[in-house]
């Protein structure tokens, strides 16, 4: 079981607009090229923070949602909050507050031997680092720049760097850079702050 951080990003490196807006990414449309379909059925549990959440529901799952849409995801999910938020009944929604890894281990039993995946926001999957439960991280890098906005992940990772596992290019816009994190030898990955 592996917890991975798979996500999308501007060439500049955010993963949201400064409103937490993602429309940027949502004009492309799906060319076959993606991995998702691949990853996903790797996948037993995932999370996501709040931001995320909220958008999703505004967006695609709520009743007054712009583009509604069925929850996507048959996984058991974990949104991190600390504000109450609306729940879908057709979803297997739970919600966390606190240290993520009390989640972890949950989310860990639940997957039962499949990866869980941090779906967003970037300080999530920082948390998921600093306490050394982040295996890998895979962005795919799309062709916009935002100026500002939500930073892919907001944490100094400098010693030991990511290490490159693999660098694909998908159709004629995107490029997925795949990193595993290192650990000094024998210990959790420590947060590398300024």
């Amino acid at each position: 079981m592996r917890t991975v951080y798979y996500t999308a990003s501007s060439l500049d490196g955010y993963i949201a607009d400064e409103r937490h807006a993602i429309d940027w990414l949502m004009q492309f449309p799906d060319d076959g090229h993606s991995s998702y379909p691949e990853f996903i059925a790797r996948i037993g549990a995932l999370c996501m923070g709040s931001h995320t959440y909220e958008w999703m529901w505004q967006h695609h799952i709520g009743p007054e949602a712009a583009e509604p849409m069925a929850w996507p995801y048959a996984q058991p999910t974990w949104v991190f909050s600390s504000r109450d938020l609306p729940r879908r009944p057709d979803s297997d929604v739970r919600f966390a507050r606190g240290d993520v890894r009390t989640a972890h281990a949950v989310m860990a039993e639940v997957a039962a031997g499949k990866d869980v995946w941090v779906v967003g926001g970037g300080d999530l999957a920082g948390q998921f680092h600093d306490a050394g439960l982040l295996d890998e991280i895979i962005v795919t890098t799309v062709p916009v720049t935002l100026g500002r906005g939500m930073p892919v992940l907001p944490r100094r990772i400098t010693s030991p760097p990511l290490q490159l596992v693999s660098v694909r290019q998908m159709g004629p816009a995107f490029v997925q850079l795949h990193y595993q994190v290192q650990r000094i030898s024998g210990t959790a990955a420590a947060p590398d702050r300024p």
